[in-house]
């Protein structure tokens, strides 16, 4: 299979949506803007079908990372999330992905708001990987 990322032969991860073909590598999943879900059945969806996340806030200019402080989209994109139950804690992709890594299950929770329900729900089902 060829990864419709970086074109190159060997791709084994194909797109969970039924009837599409697409398939990657693992590791151009992020350049690719496809989102890998390691929960219950640990499916993969290619750039077209990712999920996104259903919250209707937009980021304000100048809002900053609360994780590390730099300038956030000024929209709701694969690279800029949002807490789910405040609306107002605004993230990086990388920096929910590290801080999901250091904190583990059991304490990774929204910056701001501090829920963890909701919030580990929504950044799983958006791709970030908890341990």
């Amino acid at each position: 299979q060829e990864c419709f990322v970086c074109h190159q032969n060997g791709a084994t991860v194909i797109c969970s949506e039924t009837g599409c073909q697409r398939s990657f590598h693992l590791p151009c999943a992020v350049t690719g803007k496809c989102v890998t879900q390691y929960i219950w059945q640990r499916r993969a969806f290619c750039s077209e079908h990712s999920p996104r996340q259903t919250v209707e806030a937009v980021p304000k200019k100048g809002t900053l990372c609360l994780i590390c402080l730099e300038a956030v989209d000024d929209k709701q994109s694969f690279g800029t999330m949002v807490c789910p139950t405040c609306q107002h804690a605004w993230l990086h992709r990388h920096c929910v992905q590290g801080q999901a890594v250091s904190a583990g299950s059991s304490c990774f929770q929204c910056p701001l708001c501090r829920d963890r329900r909701a919030f580990q729900r929504e950044m799983l089902l958006m791709g970030i990987w908890v341990p």
